[in-house]
């Protein structure tokens, strides 16, 4: 049976340029669990707008509750980064006996995890499914035999009667083999004026031969170990000695069995509590990427948006956060944009330097947000769901292929209309522009006819600006210097140099869209920034006159 092919939300180039690459980086997990379900994540698609709503809901709880308290936010991540990848070492707990490495992180992750989960019902109370921990403490009683829930762990007598009276009496063993050793080496002391360290041990130099031969000649030491300055001898056991390590030596045998016994018991034990950590770990990752989510949000002043089911979408006063830092960075600010779209084609005029662009950027950069549960950098937004979303942005010429810039556009507007379907959100950048402006005007012309037929919403750009006349297109306009003070403008200019009056014309424009009447005058705002710029008068008048 054949399915139909159905293209994923939208390409990595789209996701990249558009900056939601950027922002989807900056989102830090703490844990192997968070990053793990980051790198999993699948977007939000039609149909699933009441679980995105509920997603939303539960992150609601994490911002307002955690997030607005700091000694909450420190002491979450402070457990969640001591967390360790478990899943494995759970997986092969009922076959396989676990090292003490591994029995470590699992009773950390249970430590852990523990206090996250009273964190949680502290700061939250009703604490959401998604985030909700099971009980483990009866596995953390079985590992931690004396109830002190340390991040340690140890093979502890407490464990085993067997192994707590092998080590007992290996302790004991080590005593008497001390005391022994003490003897003697009290003995050689007194007897031959040695000095030995706490270790039993002679240092003899090589220089003093007559020490050397002494220590050579004594039956109680032998020659353990030198250097090019001092030769090592150590107290020889005796046959009391001789017999006290040996059986040192069967009690190392039998502790280390009766330790792997306990670390094969304490395996079984975790496989039987399989269900419960492997759920927590689940857990642990939904709150961690949320979290990680809320704490981008709260530092980059964005809101939840409101989910509906309709395919339209209602920004107020949004921004694009890659351009924005970069903005910051350069001690600008950004103007916020608002917008509303629907099925069918809208066309954003005006000249270069208006922000045509990065308004396209903001609307899908905000609304692929939304789809991975992110809030927006909005005042308000309000989107149904789209189930394509595709980006065209300048020049996409491709030399190894020996495609002009044109042909390469013509080729991804191929993809897209290949790939488009119901619920679509398309944006093109500056459509056609590699081509002769007349058959440039009559491309623009026609694919705004064919896009307001579809059920997608669309965006064009575009400095034809009578390409958007006719009904069936709706026509913004960035507003420009229709609104600059031009003679405040041009004093600030006339002492500035090159790259000042390129900073200061853009301190001047205001890149909010504007609803146009497309048989109305169109603001050009090409010509106002040439004569700005210094074009004489004389070229710019005439260019007046060959405007349609």
């Amino acid at each position: 049976m054949s399915t139909t092919f159905k293209p994923p939300l939208s390409k990595t180039s789209t996701r990249e340029a558009v900056g939601f690459s950027y922002v989807w980086d900056e989102i830090g997990p703490h844990t192997p669990y968070g990053a793990k379900l980051k790198r999993a994540f699948k977007p939000y698609m039609p149909g699933e707008e009441d679980a995105l709503r509920g997603h939303l809901t539960d992150m609601s709880l994490v911002s307002e509750q955690i997030c607005t308290d700091e000694k909450a936010v420190n002491a979450i991540l402070n457990d969640l980064c001591e967390l360790k990848e478990i899943s494995l070492s759970v997986a092969n707990s009922p076959t396989q006996t676990l090292s003490i490495p591994e029995l470590f992180n699992i009773k950390s992750f249970l430590v852990h995890s523990r206090k996250v989960r009273g964190m949680l019902r502290e700061t939250i109370g009703k604490v959401p499914r998604r985030y909700q921990l099971r009980d483990t403490d009866p596995l953390l009683d079985a590992m931690d035999p004396t109830g002190e829930y340390m991040d340690t762990f140890f093979v502890y007598d407490a464990f085993s009667e067997k192994l707590a009276a092998y080590r007992s009496e290996s302790r004991d063993i080590e005593r008497q083999v001390r005391k022994a050793k003490k003897g003697i080496r009290e003995q050689l002391q007194r007897e031959h004026g040695f000095s030995m360290t706490p270790k039993f041990e002679l240092s003899v130099p090589r220089s003093d031969r007559t020490l050397l031969e002494r220590a050579e000649s004594l039956p109680e030491l032998e020659r353990t170990s030198e250097d090019y300055m001092n030769i090592i001898f150590e107290i020889k056991a005796n046959d009391e000695v001789y017999a006290l390590e040996a059986r040192q030596g069967e009690l190392n045998g039998l502790i280390e069995e009766e330790e792997l016994a306990v670390c094969k018991q304490l395996s079984l034990e975790i496989a039987k509590h399989a269900e419960e950590l492997n759920a927590n770990c689940d857990a642990i990752g939904r709150l961690d990427l949320d979290l990680g989510k809320c704490l981008y949000a709260k530092a980059h002043d964005c809101h939840a948006p409101q989910i509906i089911d309709a395919h339209t979408i209602c920004i107020e006063e949004g921004r694009n956060l890659q351009v924005e830092d970069a903005l910051k960075a350069q001690k600008r600010n950004y103007i916020p944009v608002s917008i509303e779209l629907s099925d069918g084609v809208t066309a954003i005029t005006g000249a270069n330097m208006g922000g045509k662009t990065i308004s396209l950027k903001m609307v899908t950069q905000c609304c692929l947000m939304m789809q991975y549960a992110l809030y927006v950098p909005a005042k308000r937004m309000e989107a149904g769901l789209s189930n394509y979303i595709h980006v065209l942005i300048g020049d996409s010429q491709n030399v190894q292929r020996g495609l002009s810039s044109f042909g390469s556009e013509m080729e991804e507007l191929k993809e897209m209309l290949d790939n488009a379907q119901d619920r679509s959100l398309l944006m093109i950048d500056e459509i056609a522009s590699g081509t002769n402006p007349a058959e440039g005007f009559a491309l623009t012309k026609s694919f705004m006819k064919y896009f307001s037929k579809k059920p997608y919403i669309t965006i064009i750009t575009t400095h034809f600006d009578h390409a958007a006349s006719g009904g069936e297109v709706h026509n913004l306009q960035v507003k420009g210097l229709s609104g600059a003070d031009f003679g405040k403008l041009a004093r600030e200019l006339s002492t500035a140099n090159r790259r000042q009056r390129i900073e200061i014309l853009g301190k001047y424009m205001d890149y909010r869209l504007i609803p146009v009447d497309t048989v109305g005058e169109v603001p050009r705002d090409a010509l106002n920034i040439a004569k700005i710029l210094g074009i004489y008068d004389e070229i710019i008048d005439e260019a007046r006159t060959y405007l349609i």
